[in-house]
């Protein structure tokens, strides 16, 4: 069963208490978190908890499949009024950026250690990866790219952005996963414009 319907919910409540979930284990992470303080923290009962998560494991994967459902809402939003190829890249890996920036050091750290949360964003770096190998066809089509190989170049940043999810990049250069996302639409722009 999908942990987001489980229940009968009213779904403004569900979505405010995932959202306000979400905030929490951003700023604090979550492993260190029992049921109990997530209950006090968010004002509910644990009874309340179980109408969206069965257990906290399915809670800590719950809320990263919402986050994740955002920030995808959100990228795409940034990407649509834009009609230039090299901007509509330089956004949407910058917008990736920019979802990723309220997440802390200690929520990655949880997030790398718990298998079912790190496939979550696993899974995500490679839809992300496959939607700039979309924007990137897009632009040698419009004639915005010079003639380069979509796949190669989107599975250079896909590259990238699979180190910049392992904490390679964090490791090696101190940039965070925002700023990193940041750093790989500019180069990968300049690289491949026209």
């Amino acid at each position: 069963m999908d942990q987001l319907t489980r229940g009968s919910f009213p779904t403004r409540r569900r979505s405010e208490l995932f959202d306000t979930l979400v905030e929490l284990f951003l700023t604090e992470g979550f492993a260190h978190l029992t049921l109990d303080e997530i209950a006090a923290r968010l004002h509910c009962s644990k009874s309340t908890l179980y109408t969206l998560a069965g257990s906290k494991e399915q809670l800590v994967r719950a809320a990263t499949v919402h986050f994740f459902r955002r920030a995808t809402e959100d990228v795409e939003a940034a990407i649509a009024p834009i009609t230039t190829a090299r901007e509509r890249v330089a956004t949407y890996l910058s917008a990736v950026g920019t979802a990723l920036a309220p997440a802390s050091s200690q929520f990655m750290v949880d997030l790398h250690a718990f298998m079912p949360a790190r496939e979550i964003y696993e899974t995500n770096t490679q839809i992300a990866a496959r939607r700039v190998q979309e924007l990137i066809d897009e632009g040698v089509k419009a004639g915005d790219f010079r003639a380069v190989h979509a796949a190669f170049a989107a599975d250079l940043a896909a590259t990238m952005m699979a180190r910049i999810q392992r904490g390679t990049v964090r490791t090696r250069t101190g940039l965070d996963d925002s700023d990193a996302y940041r750093e790989l639409a500019a180069i990968l722009t300049a690289g491949i414009s026209a």
